[in-house]
């Protein structure tokens, strides 16, 4: 459908949720794939799941590290070849008020979610303008346009994470480098949400699904939604978009 026969893509975050749906449906497109992930049993598993349909390469990595970032870029590229798409998905969320955040949280939170792009762009990007082609798609969040209550140090890495999109996307523009950002609401059956409920549900606060029924699409939105946008972006139909962070969420946030 968007022409990505014969790319080569990494997604961080892919052993499950967003990152894996990524991960397939850009394998459905026809490009090969590579996963990075600190966690290596669902690497294996996505792998195993994912194998069937195309070329996976898996290594494990700390996105917060940028030893370990290029030592697993270095692997997958070894296996894969250059890269084509690059897609920031690896991210945390700690639900809790500011006041109450642990400092450690709060520099893991930033580690992940913002030195994350910070490193693999550094250990990707020079490729990509060295053959004045590429494209890189940030997972930031809704919640990286608006500040919530509960959620202050996840909205304020995911805030960064949208500056640093329009920042590169100005900075590798002339390099025939696109950068973009999709922005996720309210999605479920990823780790993350799961880990989000426990916490929400502790606290009294509304679940996912009673949540969803103030947006306008009355429901929630799931991993393949995400994948969906990041399919677009990546190919020559969005080749005139760059420095946007496309809103994926249902009505819940339209800006």
């Amino acid at each position: 459908m968007y022409g990505l026969d014969g790319k080569t893509a990494i997604i961080t975050g892919a052993a499950h949720g967003i990152g894996k749906a990524i991960a397939a449906r850009l394998i459905e497109e026809g490009c090969a794939v590579g996963l990075l992930d600190h966690d290596e049993d669902g690497l294996k598993s996505a792998k195993a799941d994912l194998s069937a349909h195309g070329t996976v390469a898996v290594a494990a990595c700390d996105v917060s590290s940028d030893a370990s970032v290029n030592a697993g870029v270095a692997q997958l590229a070894e296996a894969l070849g250059p890269i084509d798409i690059l897609v920031n998905n690896a991210g945390i969320c700690k639900v809790g008020k500011l006041l109450d955040c642990d400092p450690e949280v709060w520099r893991t939170t930033f580690g992940v979610n913002v030195d994350g792009i910070f490193n693999t762009v550094h250990a990707i990007a020079p490729g990509m303008i060295e053959r004045k082609s590429g494209s890189i798609i940030n997972i930031t969040s809704w919640m990286g346009k608006s500040g919530v209550a509960s959620y202050g140090a996840y909205c304020a890495s995911k805030f960064a994470a949208v500056s640093l999109t329009q920042t590169l996307a100005c900075e590798l523009g002339e390099s025939g480098v696109r950068v973009n950002g999709v922005g996720p609401g309210l999605v479920v059956d990823t780790k993350m949400r799961d880990e989000s409920e426990i916490k929400r549900k502790a606290e009294g606060l509304p679940s996912a699904f009673e949540r969803a029924q103030s947006i306008p699409l009355k429901r929630p939105g799931y991993p393949a939604d995400i994948a969906n946008a990041v399919a677009f972006l990546a190919s020559e139909q969005a080749s005139y978009i760059t420095g946007e962070t496309i809103s994926v969420t249902g009505g819940l946030w339209n800006d």
